[in-house]
């Protein structure tokens, strides 16, 4: 009877114990609603991974952490909803790399002019170590940055002629991202750069305060250019990725568990939006031709003209980032192409 009453002693101990610990593990994933911002619109590729990630946070939560997405930059540009995820008013955001570039200059990098031969040499160095590296400077600077998105190859749009070669850019009022490398190269080939953010570019468009724009396929077709660009050259001239943000103020009020939950979500979107996005090219395409769009293919021969225009923007501003970081990246690419 003693020994019985001891194996009942030692068993409810045992269930008080697991009791004991269950409510607090349960504690360390909390109710939360956190606000993602993009500045695309829902049914761009940046719309549906900002969907994709949100039910993965909730089904990786239990529920708990709740998602909500606001597409077309209804937080704020980029710039403005870094401000926010800096001062801890919002928690998310996907955004360019450019606009970070003004706050980490090495994300600048990304903004040189035909780095990446194709996807695969992309996807290899943003989620190598190039890439981790440049997303753990942000930490200092306020953010957290968790994965890459695709963006994809920039090309060139516009309202008079096609460009197929450099010279068809001379006198080309041209929107382009508002930083200094983008503004450096499409000044160096000719055209008119004028920054501006991506949010005022199809008004400035449709009533020809500028005459093109450069930006993904996707993006093209998403926020229908076509309607007001008849030309479209296929340049692909640089390759740019999106990053995904959270305010490192949020970030360090969450447990472990908040975290690695977080973490996982946007690993998963990523491989999610980069195929979604390859897949749209494609459908991106179709669609441009079908509304009208007149589009030619720069050829290899006035690539690297374009290149050679270029050439010295590229020298000056890999001395501004740094030389040594530039052959880092460069060595990173060419072990890729090694094999």
């Amino acid at each position: 009877m003693l020994i019985t009453l001891k194996k009942l002693a030692v068993a409810l101990a045992a269930v008080s114990a697991c009791a004991a610990v269950a409510p607090a593990h349960a504690q360390e994933i909390k109710s939360r609603i956190i606000r993602f911002g993009y500045g695309l619109n829902e049914e761009s590729v940046q719309g549906r991974a900002a969907r994709y990630l949100a039910e993965q946070v909730g089904k990786l939560s239990g529920g708990k952490m709740k998602m909500r997405t606001f597409g077309s930059a209804n937080l704020g540009s980029d710039e403005q909803m870094q401000s926010a995820l800096v001062g801890g008013s919002q928690e998310m955001m996907v955004g360019s790399t450019a606009p970070l570039a003004t706050m980490v200059k090495e994300f600048g990098v990304f903004d040189l002019p035909f780095l990446f031969n194709d996807e695969k040499e992309a996807d290899a160095v943003l989620d190598g170590p190039f890439g981790e590296k440049l997303l753990k400077m942000l930490e200092s600077k306020g953010l957290v940055g968790l994965v890459y998105w695709e963006n994809g190859f920039r090309n060139v749009t516009n309202s008079k002629h096609p460009i197929a070669k450099a010279e068809d850019l001379q006198g080309v009022k041209l929107r382009v991202m508002q930083n200094q490398i983008a503004l450096g190269v499409f000044g160096a080939l000719g055209a008119n750069a004028v920054p501006m953010p991506f949010s005022e570019l199809f008004t400035a468009l449709e009533t020809r305060t500028v005459d093109g724009q450069e930006n993904p396929v996707t993006t093209i077709q998403s926020s229908k250019f076509y309607e007001v660009q008849p030309y479209l050259s296929l340049t692909r001239h640089v390759y740019t990725p999106w990053v995904v943000l959270a305010s490192k103020k949020w970030w360090d009020t969450l447990s472990p568990d908040e975290q690695k939950v977080i973490r996982e979500a946007a690993a998963s979107s990523r491989d999610f939006e980069r195929k979604d996005s390859r897949a749209d090219s494609t459908k991106a395409m179709e669609t441009l031709k079908e509304a009208g769009m007149k589009i030619n293919t720069v050829s290899p021969e006035e690539l690297q003209r374009l290149r050679a225009k270029a050439q010295p923007v590229v020298d000056k501003y890999t001395q501004d980032l740094g030389p040594e970081l530039v052959k880092q990246l460069q060595e990173e690419i060419n072990k890729v192409r090694k094999g």
